[in-house]
């Protein structure tokens, strides 16, 4: 009756853990643009020889457009890329109104980010161009799908694998399903790379067929990523199909070590810094899931049906499965830190939900595998029949519980990890406010909730200088109940600049300018500025 409760705990678990991961997919990418020039929103007097928009991570163009006032599209094909700045020639023909620049591009993790960003020459049109930059749910879902299936295929197919050439001896039915959870992990694969395409162009998933979305897929990161794992999976293919041992071992171990290097040469953590040590840690990390995981399948049907191999390969397991679940939590803490970087962030982004999430089922599982291993691996390798048939059912449950854990952590392809929002967080937030007697770029530096300086340039209608008799920057938070904070500015540098402004929370704020032209003679600018976390 205790196996049957963990059995359906099991299910549980796996549906919630997907429920949980289609609620959590969001239209989010890992490389987040930092500022343009001209900034978003920025009225100019002239038009700019030269546009440029600067990101959290160096990124790779994908499309560059700029919308006219009238509605019409120039692509944008003149641009240099410098670090994580992308600087791009602007057309000669540039007249007055709105334009909005809008972008896709695809960063060094491989994931692809589009935007825009609006700016206007001379004054804004009286109608402007819109873009918007929208999820199409259909790729993003077949993403999500065929990464769960990568996933299958690297942990439970190569994984099996090593464990059915280095643990167990392969036989028929078992043999059977490695060579499938191979194949679902070969076609998944070589579909996410048409998939990561479609993503990254924001074509949709009709445009899979076109030579496009392959290319684009296959010329990103993710790229070198697909082709090392569709060796591995060959690899495992072969390492069944061999009769001798030796090369048999010898091809899945390689496979293994393959399969495991291919995860860290693409992905969020790969990318980040410092990559000596993010890069070994994702390596550890996927190599000790394979080992762990792969041996969840084989190891069930030896319990059942292999009564002597079942209690050896058990006995193989349970001298092998705590170094590799030792390594697997030391890396993955090391991943979490870094990624992460604040505990706060596990509740207030969404891939810190995601991990929660994570963590609730390894949980779980741990529980499972503690039970396993205290209440039944030593009787069953005593010869007690009943144990092992427990065991085996248990079993089942964990291999439930690690295909739950697979789909939840398929959903960080969706989310950038707070590492890469503190990022953002820490650039400044411009604005720009135009009013018929005056107009001022404002800058709030760090753009986050906290201490910040408030800096603004005042100008005349017209661009020229303006010198105002007083400048005070006004604070407030209606939705959060925060009334007006009033902070006079000082005049330096050519900028009003007011130091040691606190804005506590993060949200929408508005954003009051109180310009004093003359002793009768007040202008208010006003807007509203969005502050991160």
């Amino acid at each position: 009756m205790r196996n049957h409760h963990l059995g359906r705990f099991g299910l549980l678990a796996l549906i919630a853990g997907l429920i949980w991961s289609c609620l959590t997919i969001a239209a989010l990418a890992h490389a987040s643009l930092t500022s343009a020039t001209p900034s978003d929103g920025a009225v100019v007097a002239t038009p700019p020889a030269m546009l440029s928009l600067s990101f959290s991570e160096p990124v790779s163009p994908l499309v560059l457009k700029l919308v006219r006032p009238d509605g019409t599209t120039t692509n944008l094909e003149r641009f240099a890329l410098r670090d994580k700045t992308l600087e791009i020639t602007s057309p000669d023909d540039l007249g007055n109104g709105t334009y909005v620049m809008t972008w896709r591009v695809v960063s060094e993790d491989g994931h692809p980010v589009g935007g825009s960003s609006i700016f206007s020459i001379g004054a804004p049109s009286a109608s402007q161009p819109a873009a918007m930059e929208s999820a199409d749910w259909l790729v993003r879902s077949a993403l999500w799908i065929s990464r769960i299936g990568l996933y299958a295929g690297l942990f439970l197919g190569i994984g099996g694998t090593f464990t059915l050439r280095w643990l167990i001896s392969p036989t028929g039915s078992v043999r059977h399903a490695t060579f499938a959870l191979i194949a679902i992990g070969i076609i998944a694969t070589l579909a996410s790379a048409g998939l990561q395409g479609l993503d990254a162009l924001g074509l949709p998933l009709r445009e899979l067929v076109t030579r496009a979305a392959w290319a684009t897929g296959f010329e990103t990161s993710f790229g070198r990523t697909v082709l090392l794992l569709i060796g591995a999976f060959f690899l495992s293919v072969v390492a069944l199909w061999v009769q001798g041992p030796a090369m048999g071992r010898t091809l899945a171990a390689i496979a293994l070590i393959a399969g495991a290097a291919a995860l860290a040469l693409s992905g969020h953590a790969s990318a980040a810094a410092p990559q000596l040590l993010m890069r070994p840690a994702v390596f550890l990390h996927s190599l000790t899931i394979a080992i762990w995981a792969g041996a969840l399948l084989p190891l069930i049907h030896a319990l059942r049906h292999h009564v002597e191999a079942g209690r050896a390969a058990l006995a193989r397991f349970a001298r092998l499965i705590p170094v590799a679940v030792g390594i697997l939590v030391i890396a993955g803490i090391v991943l979490a830190i870094v990624q992460v970087e604040r505990p706060a962030a596990l509740l207030d982004t969404a891939y810190g939900n995601v991990l929660l999430a994570k963590l609730g089922l390894i949980l779980v599982l741990f529980l499972v595998v503690s039970f396993n291993r205290w209440a039944l691996t030593k009787p069953a390798q005593a010869g007690d029949g009943k144990a092992r048939h427990r065991l085996a059912r248990v079993v089942v449950v964990e291999t439930i519980l690690v295909l739950a854990i697979l789909a939840v952590a398929s959903t960080w392809r969706f989310t950038p990890p707070p590492r890469a929002l503190a990022v953002i967080a820490a650039q400044p937030v411009s604005v720009h406010i135009h009013a018929e007697k005056a107009m001022a770029e404002v800058t709030i530096t760090p753009g986050r909730a906290g201490p910040v300086e408030v800096s603004a340039f005042v100008m005349a209608p017209d661009f020229s200088a303006m010198v105002p008799k007083e400048v005070v920057f006004v604070f407030s938070n209606p939705q959060a109940g925060v009334e007006p904070m009033r902070r006079k500015a000082a005049l330096r540098d050519g900028a009003w600049r007011s130091e040691g402004v606190v804005l506590p929370l993060p949200g929408q704020w508005q954003l009051r300018v109180d310009v004093l032209i003359s002793d009768f003679d007040l202008v208010r600018l006003q807007d509203v500025v969005e502050i991160q976390p």
